[in-house]
């Protein structure tokens, strides 16, 4: 009886383990997350303050006065505002399995075909500041950590203030040093490759302090495990044994927060894009803001919640990648 329950408890390890059997948790995981959001984003609808098919009247037709009691309840049953919250809900959340993020009030135009427009400029920020950021905060690793002198001390205190700093923050500074003081750079740099390297570096400096911080600690911490002494044994450079052996293990916490920090990265680009003038999601979203355009808040809303689930997928695979030993959970 022990060893058929053992062989059954192995059994349900590996099966637990198996690249399907995860998958299919990852995406019923990812599918929580996006309903959450859609809930979310359903009951921020119901709760602003004011009527909704007077917002939309107000919307689409600049007035600010009250309408008229027939055009409110046109309004109201032309989007179901008349039906009770549970068959909205339940119409809501059918929409969109059917990709159907809803209409513009001001542009009259299906969300997702907005949002689709201008969230590749917002992506593409968002995984460069993040490549930038790993880079910066590896180079400074490899050299810091584990010594004590004036430059390591200089770097560190570097690190931690920029993982304090706030991005538009630093985002203002390097406008107008870089772009008006010195006119290295454009002041509306548009989409342009030189106009994506101050966004860039003002996103990516405060997250490279932040990673910074997260790897030199267990950076230190693994120097002192008994592999890397016999790698130097073996007549390894010092610079070859935190290259090839410390980094890997030590790299591993940075990437575990690679995911929380991509999604903190889009919803900081979206701020980046204002203060830079950029073509992507920021703009739209401030003008739909401003309008009260809620369709458009509430996609971006789940279209930021989709790609946090993408981002967590893959960096899993990227740990996994990194360190072999670990099993896909």
């Amino acid at each position: 009886m022990t060893l058929i329950l053992t062989t059954r408890n192995d059994a349900v390890k590996i099966l637990a383990h198996h690249p399907i059997v995860w998958f299919a948790r990852r995406i019923l995981s990812g599918v929580v997350v996006v309903w959450a959001a859609a809930t979310f984003a359903f009951v921020v609808q119901c709760v602003l303050p004011g009527d909704r098919a007077q917002i939309i009247i107000n919307v689409t037709s600049g007035n600010v006065g009250p309408a008229s009691s027939a055009e409110l309840a046109a309004i109201n049953a032309k989007y179901g505002f008349d039906q009770p919250l549970a068959v909205q809900y339940g119409k809501y959340i059918l929409q969109i399995l059917h990709g159907d993020l809803g209409e513009s009030y001001q542009q009259h135009r299906p969300v997702a075909g907005i949002i689709a427009e201008q969230i590749g400029p917002t992506i593409i920020l968002a995984i460069a500041a993040l490549l930038i950021a790993w880079i910066i905060a590896i180079l400074t690793t490899l050299f810091i950590a584990g010594r004590d002198n004036i430059w390591s001390k200089l770097l560190n205190d570097t690190q931690v203030f920029l993982a304090t700093v706030p991005p538009y923050w630093l985002a203002t500074i390097l406008l107008v040093v870089f772009a008006v003081k010195l006119r290295i750079f454009p002041v509306i740099g548009g989409n342009s490759p030189i106009g994506l390297v101050l966004p860039t570096l003002a996103l990516a400096l405060e997250l490279s302090g932040f990673f910074g911080q997260v790897v030199q600690n267990e950076f230190t911490r693994v120097l002192e495990q008994p592999f890397v002494a016999s790698a130097r044994a073996r007549g390894m450079s010092d610079f070859g044994v935190r290259l090839r052996h410390v980094l890997r293990h030590a790299a591993l916490p940075g990437i575990t927060l690679s995911g929380w920090a991509l999604g903190k990265l889009l919803s900081g680009a979206i701020l980046i894009e204002v203060v830079f003038a950029r073509q992507g999601l920021g703009g739209v979203l401030v003008a739909a803001t401003s309008s009260r355009d809620v369709p458009i808040v509430s996609g971006a809303v789940l279209i930021s919640a989709g790609l946090f689930v993408v981002a967590s997928v893959i960096v899993d695979l990227t740990y996994r990648v990194v360190d072999p030993r670990i099993k896909l959970t």
